[in-house]
């Protein structure tokens, strides 16, 4: 499915170039077939049909560029960066602090160790020597 809509989201592409390109610039620009009234059409007739056709291909853009988005965050799941570090199936709250006693601990753990050094039992005060 994704790759349809991919293909599709291409040529769409593609063909917004070539519109785009076609079209008589104000300031000079490309101009290209813009002028003299010996083409297939008007050059009024031509403004229109070129501004509708590129206003639905930007539409067809915008929706095939959401429908991509949306199949991107479909299948997706909560993955860890680090090999080997357990990856957390309990949903997380914004803002909520992590659990304390969740089994394996954080990278932090496993990397201090088993045993962690003792917390101090009162205030440290400075001394001169």
């Amino acid at each position: 499915m994704q790759h349809v809509v991919i293909v599709i989201h291409l040529m769409v592409v593609l063909g917004l170039i070539g519109v785009v390109l076609l079209q008589r610039s104000e300031g000079g620009g490309l101009g290209i077939g813009g002028g003299g009234g010996s083409g297939f059409m008007t050059s009024r007739g031509t403004g229109n049909l070129l501004t509708k056709t590129t206003a639905g291909l930007a539409a067809v853009f915008f929706v095939t560029s959401l429908i991509l988005s949306i199949l991107a965050g479909y299948n997706r799941k909560p993955a860890s960066i680090v090999p080997g570090a357990p990856t957390s199936s309990v949903p997380s709250v914004p803002g909520a602090p992590p659990p304390l006693n969740s089994g394996g601990g954080g990278l932090l753990n496993q990397l201090q160790g088993p045993a962690a050094p003792a917390a101090p039992s009162g205030p440290q005060v400075p001394q001169s020597r």
